[in-house]
């Protein structure tokens, strides 16, 4: 059978905002999705036996917790498929850095192997498949930049500009549950339009709780905001600052810190594989 590959595409928050903490626990927030023309690839070949194989693992993640994976059983379960696949990932993206690494793969998975397996679901079924796979996988589903409200569940198509993005990524791993249990993370910051937030500056409500406990975080931003705005994306650990050209993000980006990883990219309105598979978000 033949092999295909898919992109599976980073994101950014362009920015983010905790409005109120609900009494079930969870946070309602604003924020800004936008895509990356950079990520992972994933390899898909079809098989006739309606096994579901990865054939690269991640350390540390049993088969039957991978997002990839579960998301194609998901899809086969769902649609009684009688096909199978073997499926590989060539990892690009940071793990653990706030650009959406496992939810893109997963979105990725469902949206190529309907379209492979020929299943027939829409992409807003798609989406709310992928819910309950993680909150931020419907984003890479529908594959159009989004503004989030409630619990990120609320979606609007927005169309910011597609400014070039320098993503750094320090040695240093993040709690995603401790920045949302932490006494001092802003609750309250009142709720704008979207039109009002677009005409605003932009900023991240995790921030100031992450350099607080996450110093090679702070060391990163205080030295990337002397070339552009920058801030955080998400819960970090990545950070990124904006430029109005290609050029310029790649000169910052050969100064940057011997110890930080990263990549420039350019903000896409329109997911990388939506534009791949000619979908419609």
């Amino acid at each position: 059978m033949a092999k295909f590959t898919f992109p599976s595409p980073a994101k950014l928050n362009l920015f983010l905002y905790i409005t109120n903490k609900r009494a079930d626990g969870y946070h309602e927030l604003q924020t800004l999705f936008q895509f990356l023309d950079f990520g992972d690839e994933i390899e898909i070949e079809i098989t006739q036996d309606p096994t579901i194989t990865l054939l690269n693992q991640i350390e540390g993640v049993p088969t039957e917790q991978n997002l990839i994976y579960r998301a194609a059983k998901l899809l086969q379960d769902q649609t009684a498929c009688k096909l199978g696949a073997n499926i590989s990932i060539t990892k690009r993206l940071p793990m653990g850095g706030g650009v959406g690494g496992g939810s893109s793969n997963a979105a990725t998975v469902l949206v190529a192997l309907n379209h492979l397996w020929q299943a027939g679901l829409s992409l807003i079924q798609l989406a709310e498949m992928g819910l309950s796979l993680g909150a931020d996988v419907p984003i890479f589903v529908r594959g159009m930049s989004a503004f989030a409200e409630g619990v990120g569940e609320k979606l609007t198509p927005c169309k910011p500009a597609e400014k070039w993005y320098l993503v750094l990524k320090p040695d240093e791993s993040i709690s995603t549950a401790l920045i949302f249990k932490h006494l001092d993370l802003p609750r309250n910051t009142p709720k704008r339009t979207l039109d009002q937030l677009l005409d605003s500056t932009w900023a991240n409500d995790c921030e100031k709780v992450v350099r607080d406990h996450y110093s090679k975080v702070d060391d990163l931003l205080n030295w990337l905001v002397q070339y552009a705005p920058s801030r955080l994306t998400g819960t970090g650990a990545c950070v990124f600052a904006e430029f109005d050209c290609e050029e310029e993000a790649r000169r910052v980006f050969a100064l940057k810190p011997a110890d930080v990883e990263g990549f420039v990219a350019q903000g896409k309105n329109v997911s990388p594989l939506h534009q791949t598979l000619n979908l419609s978000p």
